[in-house]
């Protein structure tokens, strides 16, 4: 090979002429017919760094063409970078030819900085080509927007109101006053002709307000997730305070082909035994188009919560109206909006007042049955709403007795309660909340509460080595749950109600419970473990075996098993803090 060519080409012009010549003696040529791959996404991790010398290459993303390189650029480094498979397909667009240099070489190439920049630079600009184009779930919400949001007065009638909507082919208007608030066209059917008001029937009387609105900024999927989560079809976002303009549940399904709010539409009318199948699928996609495990997860708890809210409403359809206000209150995972595909049931109903046992045990029945029929089995350890039925000011005294008296296996097995929220009925839970506040302050409460946190500890073995179990990995018993109790800990430390793990770690740094180098070390760690643990889950479905937190060691790429020791670490230096924090040995 000669040397004179490689010296010509960036960013190999910056090596010395010895590694030049040790650089081009390790190097083969390649002559490749159209049509040839070189690279398959998904496939197997590259194990040579490419020089394209004469010809095309298309870079391809399933089979859309998101790219063409030219003589004189690299390939196959991103894979080699990262240890894991091509992100993009390398498909031959005409004769080439090609250098191809073994893994070693290009690890030699990256001791110099100047080279490892120009290669990192390259991945971001790789990643950027499958974000550029089209919208992606990672794009602002805001590239939405077609135009500008329309007024009315409040004192106009919801006649004028439904007139001015189809003169600008609008579906939505908002109400001028303090606070906005807002009339769309399912306004008009619900709350106008459904009732039988008149024209004249002034805006005011029937719009929704205070608006909720969200920054123009905020990344599509949190979009996604805040509409699904509240069951709303028009989203007003704001820049600098004001509002900007309002997209709809229709401009992000044209975005997004497969969306969570399409599920969310059927979920109403969508036979029990396929929402199984209708969540994984959904949760494919969105892992396809490079949304997070953490992210996935608050999405699929918020469709979980629909399907709550359809079964209470099914259940008072049969049994009449509920006699007092109630809660349906879910915990775990599902509290925390962190569910995954392998998840039970953990849930519980609180009542205003006792005295209807017969109703609530009949109610409780058909939404548990119902979630079962869905896919989502009973809880193994019977923390279900049939069996754990109290009204508010009980559970405020069984919460106190767990806080006050709290014994260290009761409480092992009981806190995740402390990741409740109501998902269905519209009792109030915020006294429990206050409870729940009042209690994380006492001493004996928070010593028993680090001691719960330190029950599962990272596999980490002599040397700092990964111990593994007949090569298998438990992903929520070592890595996840760890995280979970350690973040629920330092969040009430610092006072915060927060439910979700990276919403109270960054309340615990914010707080300074827990350093920020801590917080942020646990949470890339918690978004790394979920994600892979998701991933897993998803191929172990499309491969037709059992789905289960259980991984196997030998099958992660060098990049995963180098961010899983790091995250083992991170987990065991906090615990070990915990512990010496709280004379815990």
């Amino acid at each position: 090979m000669a040397v004179d060519l490689l010296a010509k080409i960036p960013p190999l012009d910056r090596l010395p002429q010895e590694e030049l010549e040790q650089l081009g003696r390790s190097a083969s040529t390649l002559d490749l017919a159209p049509q040839t791959t070189l690279l398959t996404q998904g496939g197997s991790p590259s194990q040579n760094l490419y020089l394209l010398l004469e010809g095309q290459v298309a870079l391809l993303d399933g089979e859309r063409e998101v790219g063409t390189l030219e003589a004189g650029e690299f390939f196959g480094f991103p894979s080699l970078l990262s240890g894991e498979p091509p992100a993009l397909s390398v498909v031959a667009k005409t004769p080439v030819k090609v250098l191809s240099f073994p893994k070693e070489a290009f690890q030699r190439l990256l001791a110099h900085p100047e080279i490892a920049r120009f290669f990192g630079q390259g991945l971001v600009e790789r990643v950027r080509l499958r974000m550029d184009l089209e919208p992606s779930l990672l794009a602002p919400v805001g590239s939405l927007v077609r135009r500008s949001p329309s007024f009315i007065p409040p004192s106009a009638t919801v006649e004028e109101a439904a007139r001015r909507m189809r003169q600008e082919g609008i579906s939505s208007l908002l109400v001028e006053g303090e606070p906005l608030g807002i009339l769309t066209d399912r306004d008009l059917r619900n709350r106008v002709l459904a009732e039988g008001l008149p024209p004249s029937t002034p805006v005011a009387r029937v719009m929704s307000a205070p608006l909720f609105t969200l920054p123009a900024e905020t990344p599509i999927h949190e979009a996604l997730a805040a509409m699904v989560e509240r069951g709303i079809h028009h989203l007003p976002l704001t820049e600098g305070g004001q509002v900007v303009g309002v997209v709809t549940h229709t401009d992000l399904l044209l975005n997004q082909a497969q969306s969570p709010l399409v599920l969310l539409r059927r979920i109403e009318r969508l036979e029990l035994s396929r929402y199984g199948l209708e969540v994984a699928s959904l949760v494919e996609s969105l892992v396809q188009r490079g949304l997070g495990g953490v992210e996935v997860g608050r999405v699929v708890a918020s469709l979980n919560d629909a399907l709550i809210r359809r079964l209470a409403k099914e259940a008072e359809r049969a049994l009449g109206p509920a006699p007092v206000a109630y809660s349906f209150m879910v915990f775990g995972s599902e509290g925390r909006r962190e569910q995954a595909l392998l998840t039970d049931q953990d849930n519980a109903l609180v009542l205003a007042e006792g005295g209807h046992d017969p109703y609530f045990q009949a109610l409780a029945e058909h939404v548990v049955g119902g979630l079962i029929q869905a896919g989502i089995p009973e809880c193994k350890g019977g923390y279900m709403a049939t069996r754990w039925r109290k009204t508010l000011a009980q559970w405020q005294d069984t919460f106190r007795r767990w806080m006050e008296t709290p014994e260290p296996q009761a409480l092992l097995d009981t806190q995740i309660f402390f990741d409740f929220r109501s998902a269905a009925g519209g009792l109030s839970l915020k006294p429990l909340e206050e409870t729940v506040l009042e209690g994380s302050q006492k001493g004996v409460f928070r010593y028993h509460l680090a001691q719960a946190s330190l029950a599962f500890r990272p596999p980490l073995g002599f040397l700092g080595r990964v111990r593994t179990e007949e090569g298998f990995l438990d992903l929520k018993r070592h890595a996840i749950a760890p995280i979970v109790a350690l973040a629920r800990l330092y969040a009430l430390l610092a006072g915060s109600l927060a439910k979700g793990t990276v919403e109270r770690l960054r309340a615990a740094a914010e707080a300074g419970t827990l350093s920020q180098e801590g917080a942020e070390r646990l949470e890339e760690a918690f978004r790394f473990f979920f994600t892979l643990r998701l991933k897993h889950q998803l191929l172990a479905l499309r491969q037709g075996k059992p789905v289960e937190n259980r991984i196997l060691w030998a099958t992660l790429s060098p990049g995963e098993k180098r961010r899983a020791l790091e995250g083992f670490r991170a987990i065991a230096e906090l615990q070990e803090s915990t512990a010496s924090r709280f004379q815990l040995r």
